[in-house]
C-alpha cells in the first residue's frame, strides 16, 4: 500500500514538474523581444495612426508579423521598418535607437514632428534612412556620423535648421544625400564624402553657402564653417548673435504674416462682393492662354499640362466654399489625390507683382500647423493657389482659444499670436507633455511662473546670447496677448509698435505706418 502511494506521489510530482516546465516554456516563448518592446514604445509616441498600427499589440509577442516590420529569418531581429505614406502623426521615439540590427528606416511622407532622435546613431547597421516629407525640426544630430554602413540619407522637405554636421563627411559609403527644402544655414562642409554631392542635395535652404551650390560664403576663409554645431565645435559669440538674429527675424516675420493675412482677408471679401455673386452654375473656369504652373517643394507628381487640363474642367459644382481669398474648389486628379484650389481674381499689375513675391515666401514655409501651399497657376485672368485638401474641415477650428470658445474674434487672433510667441521663446508645444502632467498648457505655465516672478524660466536654453531686454519685451508681449480677459489684450497694431521699439530696432516693419494710429 505504501509502495503504491509512493509511486502515485512520484507520478504527481513528475506531472506537476512537467506542467511547471511547460508553463514556463510557453510564457518564455510568448515574452516579447527587446525589439518588440522598442517598437511598442515607438507606437506610444504616435498620436495618430489611422489604424495602421492596430496589429502592434503586446499580446502578439512576434513583431516580425506586425505591419511594416521585417525581420532576419535566422536571428528574428528587426531589420526593416517601413511605414511611409500613412499620415502617421507624432514624434520619433528615442527607442528606435534600440533596434540594433535595423538596416532600413522608411518613415517618409507622414506627419511626424519634433527632432530626429540622436539615438539613431546607435543603429550602426543602418544602410538607408528615409524621413523626407514630414515636419521634423531642430538640428541634424551629429550622431548620424556613427552610421558607417549608411548608403542613402533623405531628410528633405522638413523644417530642420542649424548647420550641416561635419560628422556626415565620415560616412564613406554614402552615395545618396538629400537635405533639400529645409532651413539649414551656414557653410556646407567639404569634409569627406560631403565634397561629392552637388546642388541638388542642398537646394531649397536659403541660408546655405559653399562651393557645392556655387555660392561663396561672406566669411569664407577656406576653413571649416564658423557656425558648426556644439558637437563639432564649441559655442562662440558669433553663433549666439546669429541665433539672436534668427529669433528676432522669426518674430518680425510672424507679425508681418499675420498682418498680411488680415489684408488678404479684407481683399478676399471685397472680391467676393464685387465679382462672386455674378457667377452662374454653368461657369467653366477659363485659365486662358499663357498660363503657367509654379510648384513649391517639388513634390507634385504632375506635369503643368496635366494640372492645367484639370483646371479647365472645373465648374461651379466643384466649389466647396468661400475662403478668405475667394472661391475654393475641389481639384481631383486622375490618381485619386485631391487638392483645394483657391481662385483669386487679378486687380492690377502692381498688386500682381507684390502677390507673386508673397507667394514665394508662403511657398517656402512648411509647418505641421499650416496647410501646405503646393504651388499656384499664374494665368492672365486669375491666380489659382493649390493647397493640400483637408477633409476634416476648416483649420480655424484648431486656433488657440477658438478651440475653447468656438468664437473667432480679433482678440482671439491676438491670443493665438501670444501663444506663437511663447512657442518661439520656450521651444515647446502648447500641449507639451511636461504641461499635461501638471494639468497645464503653455499659457497656464506662463501664468504660474509670473505669480512666482520666475517668468524668465520660460526661455529656451538655446536663446542664450539674446539680449535680456529683447527677451523681457517678448515675454511681456506674450503675457499681455494671452490675458484671460480679452479687453486687456493689446491690438496687433500696438504689438507691432512695441516689438519695433523694444526688439526689432533698427529694422522697422514695412507693414507699420508710424503716421497712422
Amino acid at each position: 500500500m505504501a509502495t503504491a502511494m509512493g509511486l502515485c506521489l512520484v507520478k504527481w510530482q513528475g506531472l506537476w514538474l512537467y506542467s511547471l516546465l511547460l508553463y514556463l516554456s510557453i510564457n518564455t516563448s510568448r515574452a516579447i523581444s527587446p525589439d518588440g518592446e522598442a517598437l511598442l514604445n515607438f507606437r506610444t509616441s504616435v498620436v495618430s495612426s489611422n489604424g495602421v498600427l492596430l496589429q502592434w499589440r503586446p499580446e502578439d509577442p512576434d513583431p516580425c508579423r506586425w505591419r511594416g516590420v521585417r525581420c532576419d529569418p535566422k536571428s528574428k531581429r528587426v531589420i526593416y521598418l517601413s511605414l511611409s505614406g500613412h499620415k502617421l502623426s507624432g514624434s520619433l521615439s528615442s527607442d528606435l535607437g534600440k533596434l540594433g540590427q535595423l538596416k532600413l528606416l522608411a518613415l517618409h511622407n507622414n506627419n511626424f514632428y519634433g527632432t530626429i532622435p540622436s539615438e539613431l546613431g546607435n543603429c550602426t547597421l543602418l544602410e538607408k534612412i528615409y524621413l523626407q516629407g514630414n515636419y521634423l525640426s531642430g538640428l541634424i544630430p551629429s550622431e548620424l556620423g556613427n552610421l558607417q554602413e549608411l548608403k542613402e540619407l533623405d531628410i528633405s522637405s522638413n523644417s530642420l535648421s542649424g548647420n550641416i554636421p561635419l560628422s556626415l563627411g565620415k560616412l564613406d559609403k554614402l552615395i545618396s544625400l538629400n537635405l533639400s527644402n529645409n532651413f539649414l544655414v551656414g557653410q556646407i562642409p567639404t569634409d569627406g564624402v560631403l565634397n561629392n554631392f552637388m546642388e541638388s542635395s542642398f537646394i531649397g535652404n536659403r541660408g546655405l553657402c559653399g562651393k557645392q551650390i556655387n555660392l561663396i560664403c561672406k566669411n569664407d576663409s577656406g576653413g571649416s564653417p564658423s557656425g558648426s554645431q556644439s558637437s563639432d565645435s564649441g559655442p562662440n559669440q558669433a553663433g549666439k548673435k546669429k541665433y539672436s538674429g534668427r529669433l528676432l527675424i522669426s518674430a518680425s516675420a510672424t507679425v508681418g504674416a499675420l498682418l498680411l493675412v488680415a489684408l488678404m482677408c479684407f481683399w478676399g471679401c471685397f472680391l467676393y462682393k464685387k465679382f462672386g455673386r455674378h457667377d452662374n452654375k454653368n461657369f467653366v473656369m477659363d485659365v486662358g492662354r499663357g498660363a503657367s504652373i509654379v510648384m513649391f517643394h517639388g513634390d507634385l507628381p504632375y506635369s503643368s499640362k496635366d494640372i492645367i487640363k484639370k483646371l479647365e474642367h472645373l465648374t461651379e459644382e466643384d466649389v466647396i466654399g468661400i475662403g478668405g481669398f475667394g472661391q475654393v474648389y475641389k481639384l481631383a486628379m486622375d490618381d485619386g489625390n485631391v487638392f483645394a484650389l483657391k481662385r483669386i481674381m487679378k486687380i492690377n499689375e502692381g498688386f500682381d507683382r507684390f502677390f507673386e513675391r508673397e507667394l514665394e515666401i508662403l511657398g517656402s514655409i512648411k509647418h505641421r500647423y499650416l496647410v501646405n501651399l503646393r504651388g499656384y497657376c499664374n494665368s492672365p485672368t486669375s491666380k489659382l493657389l493649390i493647397y493640400d485638401f483637408l477633409s476634416g474641415g476648416s483649420l480655424d477650428e484648431a486656433l488657440h482659444e477658438y478651440m475653447q470658445s468656438g468664437r473667432a474674434t480679433e482678440k482671439s487672433d491676438v491670443y493665438s499670436f501670444g501663444v506663437l510667441v511663447l512657442e518661439v521663446l520656450s521651444g515647446k508645444r502648447p500641449t507639451d507633455a511636461s504641461f499635461i502632467e501638471k494639468g497645464l498648457n503653455i499659457v497656464g505655465w506662463l501664468n504660474f511662473l509670473f505669480t512666482e516672478n520666475r517668468q524668465r524660466e520660460i526661455v529656451d536654453l538655446q536663446c542664450e546670447g539674446v539680449q535680456s531686454e529683447s527677451l523681457d519685451a517678448l515675454i511681456s508681449v506674450a503675457y499681455q496677448c494671452v490675458s484671460s480677459n480679452p479687453e486687456d489684450r493689446p491690438t496687433m497694431h500696438r504689438v507691432v509698435q512695441h516689438l519695433e521699439s523694444e526688439v526689432m530696432t533698427p529694422c522697422p516693419s514695412d507693414f507699420y505706418d508710424s503716421s497712422s494710429e
